[in-house]
């Protein structure tokens, strides 16, 4: 770098990704919620949302309509 943008961009007081990662990873820190109990609630969630899925499409009597196979049958032709 150029020791003139050097010198402007050392002087801004917004610090760089770099240094703000680089103090986080020296930092102890106590774990929060998220530390303890992140996976638990991720696990429940998913959980919750594929049983309330299975119960819709299986119990409330939704007609699907997948393949018409075997319901639908051709009509005669008609000469006009």
């Amino acid at each position: 770098m150029f020791p003139l943008a050097k010198n402007a961009l050392g002087r801004l007081p917004v610090r760089s990704i770099q240094q703000m990662v680089a103090r986080r990873s020296h930092q102890k820190r106590t774990p929060d919620f998220h530390d303890q109990y992140g996976n638990a609630v991720l696990i429940g969630g998913a959980t919750f949302c594929i049983a309330v899925w299975t119960y819709t499409a299986t119990q409330i009597g939704i007609e699907w309509n997948l393949s018409p196979v075997g319901r639908v049958t051709p009509k005669e032709w008609r000469d006009q």
